[in-house]
This record gives structure tokens, sequence and C-alpha cells, in this order.
């Protein structure tokens, strides 16, 4: 029943949309996000998009491979989803970003300005699908302790407002399809057999091998902005310790 329920969970980013969109007051609230946001740093903002980055999150969720496997199965295939429904829908729709409609210089811009493929925001739509799917996947008499997934989510969309990349619109909707994608994913995950997570089964080593290609990627691009290199750096770090670990457990008796 509960997760019956959580599937109406996206029906209020959508609401909100719908109020937004009725009102004709996207662009006054656009400006006025991101001007307030300025209170913070921009390389702060520019970590909380790093939460929506596939090759990001897939750095920063690697470790659950040693603890965790049937949640990172999960969060992958949901992962998997926002990334195909974003590289669909955007050319699809086609909208405008800010910086392809508003007056140069009149609002804030982290990195390079963006023009086109508004909505859906691909980073908010990975950020609410990693969450979710990790929320819904874990037992409901645990999950309390992890909504904070749904704020750390939460504020890399509104990071995307806060580097000028998209309107709130882009975001709300990213947040709605990103909670379809997790609950869904965490759906399928429970046909995941026990023994296909064994640390030395062919997907768990899979998973492993695919983040050697991901360390490549961290180590030889600029994911979003410049002010991401230290994460990335980090990001790495991880990834080299959680596959040192790994493998001891494929020799471990």
């Amino acid at each position: 029943m509960y997760l019956t329920r959580a599937w109406a969970l996206p029906l209020i980013p959508l609401t909100l949309w719908a109020a937004l969109l009725l009102s004709g007051k996207e662009t006054e609230l656009f400006l006025y996000i991101n001007q307030a946001t300025q209170v913070l740093p921009s390389w702060l903002w520019a970590g909380f998009s790093f939460l929506g980055n596939g090759w990001g999150i897939f750095a920063l969720s690697f470790p659950l491979i040693l603890f965790a496997r049937r949640q990172l199965v999960c969060a992958l295939i949901s992962g998997a989803f926002a990334a195909i429904i974003a590289s669909v829908l955007k050319p699809i729709i086609n909208l405008p970003r800010p910086a392809g409609v508003l007056p140069e210089n009149s609002f804030h811009i982290l990195g390079n300005p963006l023009f086109i493929n508004a909505l859906p925001s691909g980073h908010t739509l990975t950020a609410f699908a990693i969450a979710s799917a990790y929320f819904f996947s874990i037992s409901k008499q645990n999950r309390n302790q992890f909504l904070i997934l749904f704020l750390l989510a939460a504020f890399a969309g509104i990071s995307r407002n806060a580097v000028g990349a998209h309107w709130p619109s882009d975001i709300l909707i990213g947040s709605a399809l990103g909670i379809w994608c997790g609950l869904l994913a965490s759906k399928l995950g429970q046909y995941v057999k026990p023994e296909w997570l064994d640390p030395k089964a062919h997907l768990s080593r899979l998973i492993a091998i695919s983040s050697i290609g991901v360390l490549y990627v961290l180590q030889t691009q600029t994911l979003d902005f410049s002010n991401n290199s230290f994460l990335q750096d980090c990001s790495s770090l991880m990834i080299v310790i959680t596959l040192i670990l790994f493998i001891r457990l494929q020799v471990k008796k």
C-alpha cells in the first residue's frame, strides 16, 4: 500500500509546474532564485550539480558494491532510465534555456552558457532517480533516516537554476520523472536474485569493471564545471579504494 501511494508523489512537483505555467511568472521566479542563491559560493552550487551528473553519482555510489549491492543495482537501473528519458525528451521538446531567451548579463551563469534542450533538467532527473531508487529499495522501517537523499536531490535541482542552466519548470518536471524512475527501478530490483548479488557473481564483477571506465572519465574530462576538479579527484580515489577492497573479496574464501 505504501509503494502504491508513493507513485502519486510526482504529482506534487507536477502540480507546482502547472501552477507556475498558469501564473506566467516563470522568468520572474527564475531570476529571483538565480540571484538569491548567489549568497552561497559558486563552488558549492557546482558541487550540488555534481550530484546530478551520471558519472559523478556512479562514483559516489560505487562503494555500495561492498555492502548494499541490491540498492546499487536499483540505482544503476534508475540512472539508466533517467539517461534514456533525458536523451529522448530533450531534443523532442527542444525548449530554449534561459541563456537562449534572456539578455546577456541579466542573470548569473556558471561555466559556458547553454542555449537549447531545456526540458527536463537531466541533472535533476538523475538526482531524484538515484535518491528514489535508494529510498524505495530500503526496507520500510529504515527509510526515514534516508529522507535526506531527497533534500540532496532538491539542492541538485536548485543548483541548475543557480548556475543559470535551467528554468524552474525544467527542475520540477525532472524531479517528477526522476521519482517515477526510482520507483520503477526499485520494483524491478525485487526480481534480482540474491545469488546475482554475490561479490563473485558476474553482475557484481561487471559493475566493478564498469567503474574503471568511470574512473577514466573522471580523470580525463571536466564534469560540468572546473570547480568540480577536487570532487572528481576525491571520487576517483573512492573508486580506487573500493576496487581494492572488492578485489580482496574475490580472493577471500
